[in-house]
């Protein structure tokens, strides 16, 4: 048994490192045959610009089309899956369009070269309008449409029964349409050391280096990281991966700095009915440092932006065909080490805004084709920056087709 658990926990590893938070078991269980999903979504946003100026509420449709498509051989694994969308608001506030997209595609595969040896590739990209707070990057509502992808490719070895590596290379970055100094593209180079201590349990020593390259008048960066963890898998569905460390945090031009750095994910399928997950990650993040001072109106470049990022989510099965699903994201964020870009002023306070965002909603299955969703989601934006500070809520009705 040690390559097949050893195999399994490498894949949900490698994959830690990367933006996408609840990743803790993501491989794919078995073969799954082509699927097109169809639906539409009637929203009402109290707040769809927050920032920019008083709150106006408008009322939306989000049409989609999605895939899924699942292929698994004893080498290979093909999990490939899509969602295309719009959203369209019938009266947006000023300074906002009417019509946005809300896209994503990604595909993973897996090929096993040999019983030691395998590789790992997670590719994903989407072009939409809200933040995803559970894909790592995003700290307040930016405003206009972004691109966002993401590569992670890595190689796995089983040198002994008991000890493995996985090397990788890891490949993000973001863009904007309409909101300067957030772009940005990182690699990272990594390495993890595995070591099966029990038949359940995995120990590991990270060691990653990478560089961010940003627009506009932010700073580039490197990042230095060096973490022990431990994989458990507590039963047959329910895994727990933790790494904790230090950060080593250099800015071009800026002042570094160091710090703790955890990173923390659980799935848990709990009962046959209850799904659960959770993900908690803290240390040093090299974007959106750029803000304008609330004093000045000056912009600032702040060296030191450490962040926590929590979320827990789950989804209970009341009958086989009635669920309910709800989760929490909460982000804590302190500004320091902040510097005038352009402005002859000699120093800046330290800054704090937090996140949260909330939901929960029902599903229900009208037949083996027909699923209709009803949620609520709210959003509380607090911060010294007076243009992040807002509330939102959005209830969303929705009816979608399978076949």
């Amino acid at each position: 048994m040690p390559l097949g658990l050893l195999g399994l926990l490498a894949a949900g590893s490698a994959s830690a490192q990367g933006l996408y938070l609840y990743d803790a078991n993501a491989d794919a269980k078995e073969s799954l045959p082509l699927k097109w999903v169809v639906g539409a979504n009637a929203i009402y946003d109290s707040n769809p610009n927050p920032g920019e100026g008083s709150a106006k509420g408008s009322f939306a449709i989000n049409p989609t089309v999605g895939l899924s498509f699942v292929s698994m051989t004893p080498q290979t694994t093909w999990n490939v899956y899509a969602k295309l969308g719009l959203i369209y608001y019938f009266n947006p506030p000023s300074g906002m369009k009417d019509l946005n997209s809300q896209s994503r595609v990604g595909l993973d595969v897996t090929h096993r070269f040999s019983e030691r040896l395998r590789f790992t590739s997670r590719n994903f990209i989407s072009y939409e309008l809200e933040p995803d707070y559970t894909y790592g990057y995003a700290s307040s509502r930016l405003l206009g449409e972004y691109l966002f992808w993401q590569s992670d490719n890595s190689v796995g070895y089983r040198w002994s029964e008991r000890f493995a590596t996985y090397t990788g290379f890891l490949l993000t970055g973001t863009h904007y349409q309409s909101v300067n100094n957030n772009d940005f593209v990182t690699w990272q180079a990594y390495n993890q050391f595995r070591y099966q201590m029990f038949p359940q349990t995995v120990l590991t020593f990270d060691a990653r280096y990478g560089q961010t390259t940003t627009s506009g008048v932010a700073s580039d960066s490197s990042d230095q990281y060096y973490l022990l963890g431990a994989e458990h898998r507590f039963s047959p569905s329910t895994i727990g991966i933790v790494h904790a460390g230090v950060q080593l945090h250099d800015v071009n031009g800026g002042s570094n700095s160091t710090s703790p750095y955890v990173e923390f994910a659980l799935s848990s399928q709990a009962t046959q009915q209850l799904m659960l997950r959770s993900y908690a990650r803290f240390g040093i993040e090299g974007y959106n440092t750029v803000q304008n001072d609330p004093h000045t109106g000056h912009a600032v470049v702040f060296d030191n932006l450490q962040s926590l990022r929590f979320g827990v989510s789950g989804e209970y099965a009341i009958t086989p065909k009635f669920s309910l699903f709800s989760g929490v994201d909460y982000i804590p964020t302190n500004y320091a080490s902040g510097r005038f870009v352009y402005a002859p002023y000699s120093s800046v306070a330290d800054m704090t805004a937090s996140i949260l965002n909330a939901y929960i909603g029902v599903s229900t299955k009208f037949n083996d084709y027909l699923t209709g969703t009803l949620s609520y989601n709210y959003t509380l934006s607090t911060s010294d920056f007076p243009s992040q500070g807002y509330n939102r809520s959005r209830i969303s009705l929705g009816l979608s087709a399978e076949f």
